[in-house]
């Protein structure tokens, strides 16, 4: 699904050279959780935007799926998220002015689903993941929990084949840290999609099947984890 090859990336700060990424070397299987697992700092979060399309490397390769997004322009690259990938960030990012349900349908916009059947699919993922009652509430009417359950609902609406999660636990609590990873990976497992998870705490690392330890930008061992941790019954986040 993932073939990252000799992956490298440099920014110029002033006269200085700052290698982010060296001669990373990765491959994930269609239907893996994998985590790139590491300190502020190891280059985790700048693989994660290599992968996303968010960033263009130095050098290297990176195929996802067979699409060689290293190569690819902006436009293509956007139309190619479009149908392809989700997002769940650390800070939600949700648009303060719409509410949940417009939050959840704005994806399936973008691909030009016709407005009865977005909000309907919109409608039935927020329901799924414990927010039916909370549909037309903004951002600010809704917990932090409750706003990363908006965030997993627009994420998965368009059934993506890969979603990207950087951090997603980061603002909330241990109890709702274990409730959402528990909906992400339920959600994942469910549309049989492929999860890359960015993460320094260990605790999230073990939901994973395959963990990449990065550290000051290479990766320092690939572990399998033949054991991945069992997602419970979520109760509703608060």
């Amino acid at each position: 699904m993932i073939d990252v090859s000799d992956l490298r990336k440099v920014y110029r700060i002033g006269q200085e050279k700052v290698v982010a990424l060296d001669r990373v070397n990765i491959q994930v299987e269609r239907g893996t959780i994998c985590c790139l697992l590491g300190t502020s700092g190891s280059g985790k979060s700048t693989l994660l935007n290599m992968l996303a399309g968010l960033e263009k490397p130095t050098k290297g390769t990176i195929t996802i799926d067979g699409n060689h997004i290293d190569k690819m322009n902006e436009k293509s690259l956007a139309k190619y998220r479009q149908g392809n990938i989700g997002f769940v960030f650390q800070g939600y990012n949700l648009i303060p002015s719409m509410t949940a349900l417009e939050n959840v349908a704005l994806p399936l916009t973008f691909e030009g689903v016709p407005r009865k059947a977005r909000l309907k699919a919109a409608k039935d993922i927020l329901t799924n993941v414990g927010l039916g009652d909370h549909l037309n509430h903004r951002p600010d009417q809704l917990s932090g929990g409750q706003q990363q359950r908006v965030g997993i609902a627009r994420a998965f609406v368009a059934a993506p084949k890969i979603v990207f999660a950087d951090e997603p636990t980061g603002n909330l609590d241990s109890k709702t840290t274990t409730e959402i990873m528990d909906l992400i990976v339920r959600e994942i497992r469910k549309n049989h999609g492929t999860l890359v998870l960015v993460t320094h705490d260990r605790d999230l690392a073990k939901y994973a099947d395959k963990i990449f330890h990065v550290l000051d930008g290479n990766i320092l061992s690939v572990e399998e984890n033949e054991h991945p941790q069992i997602v419970t019954q979520s109760a509703e986040v608060h």
